[in-house]
């Protein structure tokens, strides 16, 4: 590639977005011969990936057939007919299905990525068609020195959801350190994990043991570097390029200038959707906070850049979705130096001895739900013109065992979470109560009929704890039933929930190939997306963990082998030009 002292760039592929999404269209175009450019409007790699649990949905992946698990080919069809409805004809989603399980195997066989599966992870819903596991992969954690100097590109993972900036993985990592406090086996592993820890702080000033999607994202930057990828962080697009009616480049806006990147097979975009563009918000999820009203737990960069420029050349956006967002809870985490964090309360919120109520003081909703669903629930119990909101409830030795969002566990103290307000605090329940603005005698009733049933490992007003679901993620040590227990030791706390999301479901309309395609259906020429400036190809349902970041990975993988002139399982020859 040539940089002319007019300041342009000629390749073939420019991927515009660092998420998983947009590395791997990068690394499997680069892969097959081609000339690519990555360019990131943040000054680091990975975007919302970056931030993630890592975790991929691919039914009938390699790693589930390997371990015995071989499910027929039509089960997860008929599991995302009774999830999907009519959705569930998206021609999307059969290419999706057919080239997913190949994704994975081309990653572990050619690029430095290498999978762990989720062969104990099940689906969300118990409808016909769900798995109980095997449909699930994640990346290897990873060594951040492997990155080289690049390791400083890297998006670190999310401050106020890790520890000192030191991820934690889902399964038997997060068990030894909820653990640590009464096992010294597990406390040995916690204390050697932190002086890892603590030693990489000293020596790199960020933490090099990789987790979830900062392992995911490091594995595809690592390979996107072997396979000759140009990387350019800080370069928002300006603008699109179109020659003869066909998109060929963009113009970047570089910290050394206007840069003309001249793309000679297409341009995909992967920007990351909208989960901070206020307007597009207000438009289209109002009932989830709107504008002002919504938190995304996505990084703040995401302001849907990827759909306007779409837009600005003839794409249509789909926006009539089952829901138009990822949704989560969130809280907010008050900063000195800004605006508050965004906590999303992924984990938690299933472990017995938490619940959560609405500002009357009533439970909604099985807290063991996924966070999808908490959240429609909340909206749902809310009048209509109120904004959302409700709060998250632990007794003492609840919040001791799991913490309660950004108040940790013991050893950590609780101090700047009540000094700061994030964290309310009652020697009582009624003492709570008045914490939060919350009637007393409600809460004190809504608690005592949880712990009477509770006790009894059951929820005959949700159902907490009857799925699998539910079960795993409670506590396996928790009797009769891993996600219920009571709350019996003050001092209580709570922590007041927002709406917020993950990431965005609604995006640009897209073929099969991930051709955009404009307002009467037909394929704008050179003009690609992927990830969540994709519209969901599960029509803004959310059946299971990792519904996002596998359709994603796959969808780049099939985009990179299209622009390479590659067949691609279940699509015609006119569908891969």
């Amino acid at each position: 590639m040539d940089v002319s002292s007019e300041r342009r760039l000629a390749c073939d592929v420019l991927v515009i977005g660092s998420g998983a999404s947009g590395l791997a269209a990068a690394v499997t175009a680069a892969h097959f011969g081609l000339r690519v450019v990555l360019a990131e409007k943040a000054p680091v790699f990975g975007g919302t990936s970056a931030w993630s649990g890592g975790w991929l949905w691919i039914p009938r992946n390699p790693l589930a057939r390997a371990a015995g698990i071989d499910e027929p080919p039509e089960t997860p069809r008929e599991y995302l007919r009774s999830e999907l409805g009519h959705r569930a004809s998206d021609p999307r989603l059969e290419a999706f299905l057919e080239n997913g399980p190949e994704m994975v195997a081309f990653f572990q066989d050619h690029t430095a990525l290498r999978w762990i599966d989720g062969n104990a992870v099940p689906d969300f819903h118990e409808t016909p068609g769900a798995a109980k596991g095997g449909r699930s992969v994640t990346a290897l954690p990873y060594d951040g020195r492997e990155l080289g100097d690049w390791i400083g590109k890297l998006r670190p993972p999310l401050d106020v959801a890790s520890l000192w900036g030191m991820g934690i993985a889902s399964g038997a990592d997060m068990r030894h350190f909820f653990r640590a406090s009464r096992s010294p086996r597990s406390a040995l592993y916690a204390a050697g994990r932190i002086a890892r820890h603590l030693r990489d702080l000293a020596l790199h000033r960020r933490g090099m043991q990789l987790v979830n999607g900062n392992a995911l994202v490091a594995r595809l930057l690592r390979s996107a570097l072997d396979k000759g990828v140009v990387l350019l962080d800080s370069a928002p697009v300006l603008a699109l390029e179109r020659q003869g009616g066909r998109v060929a480049g963009a113009r970047l806006s570089t910290p050394q200038g206007e840069l003309l990147v001249e793309a000679a097979r297409g341009v995909v975009l992967a920007t990351g959707g909208f989960p901070h563009d206020p307007a597009r918000l207000e438009a289209l999820a109002p009932r989830a906070g709107g504008g002002a009203g919504h938190f995304s737990a996505a990084p703040r960069a995401n302001t849907g850049d990827g759909l306007r420029l779409a837009e600005g050349v003839g794409a249509a956006v789909d926006g009539e979705l089952a829901s138009n967002v990822a949704l989560a809870p969130v809280s907010l985490v008050p900063r000195r130096d800004g605006p508050p964090a965004h906590f999303p309360h992924l984990v938690e919120r299933a472990k017995p001895g938490i619940i959560a109520v609405t500002p009357q003081g009533r439970r909604f909703v099985s807290e063991a739900d996924s966070y999808h669903d908490f959240m429609r629930a909340l909206i749902a119990a809310t009048p209509p013109g109120k904004p959302p909101h409700c709060w998250l409830i632990a007794d003492h030795k609840s919040q001791r065992r799991w913490g309660l969002g950004w108040s940790k566990p013991f050893p950590f103290p609780l101090g700047p979470a009540l000094r700061s307000g994030y964290l309310k605090r009652g020697r009582t329940l009624e003492e709570l109560a008045r914490a939060c603005a919350i009637p007393g005698v409600a809460l004190a009733e809504t608690v005592a009929r949880f712990n009477a049933h509770a006790q009894r490992g059951e929820d005959p007003d949700f159902q907490r704890g009857e799925s699998l679901y539910n079960r795993v993620q409670g506590d396996a040590e928790q009797g009769p039933n891993p996600s219920l227990g009571p709350l019996l030791q003050g001092p209580f706390y709570a922590v007041r929930i927002v709406p917020g999301s993950l990431g965005t479901f609604a995006g640009v309309r897209t073929d099969a190939a991930a051709r955009v395609l404009d307002r009467d259906g037909q394929p704008i020429p050179g003009l690609y997306a992927v990830g969540n400036d994709m519209a969901s190809v599960m029509g803004g349902h959310y059946p299971s963990g990792g519904i996002t970041l596998g359709p994603g990975m796959t969808f780049g993988y099939i985009a990179g082998r299209v622009l390479a002139g590659l067949p691609v399982i279940g699509l015609s020859q006119e569908e891969t030009p």
